[in-house]
């Protein structure tokens, strides 16, 4: 997969993770969170902006916690938004 489809999956599931742990639905979080953690992975992190790296090189902190989880997703899914439709124009 490319780095577009998967930093928007991250923030995708971020946000499910944020939502499941508001919830109170555990098992849930737990479920998107290891998603997270696996598109992480497949990330070719050298190719992303700085502030991106150190951001998702934290990731496993931010998915414990739903204000963190959510926050994370916000703002991956903001430079993703900004990267590629810049690029694509």
């Amino acid at each position: 997969m490319n780095n577009q489809l998967l930093l928007q999956s991250i923030a995708s599931d971020l946000k499910r993770t944020s939502l499941s742990l508001h919830r109170g639905s555990l098992a849930a979080a737990a479920r998107f969170s290891r998603e997270v953690i696996k598109r992480k992975a497949e990330l070719d992190i050298s190719s992303l902006a700085p502030y991106i790296q150190k951001l998702i090189s934290g990731l496993e902190q931010s998915i414990t916690d739903p204000e963190d989880a959510l926050m994370y997703s916000t703002l991956i899914q903001n430079y993703t938004l900004r990267r590629y439709q810049s690029a694509s124009s």
